[in-house]
């Protein structure tokens, strides 16, 4: 597994298929289009896709599309030779060049002008490029991966984004859920996350209590992974003990998950209630029994093995003897 593919991290039915899917278009040598709310990891995705592929070996180039304006825009895509104008001090073979037998990523590719949008058609097209001030065409053998958290067929509508450089983008896509849609992910994220923290500054003891897994499950996330990884390093970093109990989070942040229940179909706010009652009943009997998930069973009226489960889907805290017993 390659470290971007490690970091897709997720075992809800929903993200279980966009994996699926992830691998299927990573063996296809053409276009894909990455679209999804911001923050649901478009480019860790357009990572897997490379370092799965057969060009796993080669460069992978990312280029946010903002940052190129329209004065350097195909000096910096395409290169140019020395003294093409008054800075090309010497000359620079563009980022196409960089990812030459690789990936080019481009990110945020509905913020692209006109004029970007007709040269990245034309390149799309052709396959070949110019550098600024040279005489000869260059051929590009690079895949090229492309993200935006935006509807770029609305755009398209709206004459705001080219509709044949939208066919030549959309020849595969992969579309990221946002954290709300993905069941259970948002804890398993956190928990994952929360290890790699541990390991990074050397604090091998802080976990998240009952309450602050309860937080997370039950938080809206409007900035997906992105947010949650943010929110986790500061709980992390300012924690006092052992246990990350999320107070000032979910201080801050309670209005925001229940400001939207009114977005929610009766299915969805019936499946969160019903979590949310599960989570906070075995986690007090887990409280009140030591974490003995034994006893926590028998109080519970329950079978152990199927009490286990709940404990194990909730990432509450067991002693670990008792799990494995």
């Amino acid at each position: 597994m390659s470290p971007q593919q490690s970091h897709l991290v997720g075992s809800s039915e929903l993200f279980q298929q966009v994996l699926k899917r992830l691998h299927q278009l990573a063996g296809i040598d053409a276009t894909v289009l990455v679209t999804g709310e911001s923050g649901t990891g478009k480019e860790l995705a357009a990572r897997a896709l490379h370092y799965l592929g057969q060009f796993s070996e080669k460069p992978f180039i990312p280029v946010n599309c903002g940052a190129l304006s329209d004065s350097l825009l195909e000096s910096e895509l395409f290169g140019h030779e020395r003294g093409a104008f008054t800075d090309a001090k010497q000359s620079y073979q563009g980022l196409v060049g960089e990812a030459q037998n690789g990936t080019l990523f481009l990110d945020e590719i509905d913020t692209l002008t006109a004029k970007g949008q007709a040269a990245l058609l034309r390149f799309l097209q052709e396959k070949t490029y110019r550098r600024v001030g040279g005489q000869g065409q260059h051929q590009a053998n690079v895949r090229l991966i492309a993200a935006c958290n935006a509807d770029l067929e609305a755009l398209v509508g709206q004459g705001r984004f080219r509709q044949d450089l939208w066919y030549r983008l959309n020849v595969l896509n992969l579309v990221m859920p946002p954290l709300r849609q993905r069941e259970n992910d948002a804890v398993e994220l956190a928990q994952t996350y929360v290890k790699r923290l541990q390991s990074q500054y050397q604090q091998p003891h802080r976990h998240l209590s009952p309450e602050g897994l309860c937080f997370i499950q039950d938080y809206h996330w409007p900035g997906n992974v992105r947010e949650l990884h943010s929110l986790l390093l500061r709980e992390f970093l300012l924690c006092d003990g052992d246990e990350m109990h999320c107070l000032e989070s979910r201080q801050l942040l309670t209005t925001a998950a229940t400001s939207s229940p009114d977005s929610d179909t009766f299915k969805e706010a019936k499946a969160r209630a019903v979590a949310r009652f599960e989570r906070d009943y075995v986690a007090r009997l887990l409280t009140q029994t030591g974490g003995n998930i034994s006893q926590a069973a028998r109080l519970a009226g329950q079978d152990r093995s199927a009490f286990g489960k709940l404990v194990r889907k909730y990432g509450l805290q067991a002693r670990e003897s008792t799990l494995s017993s």
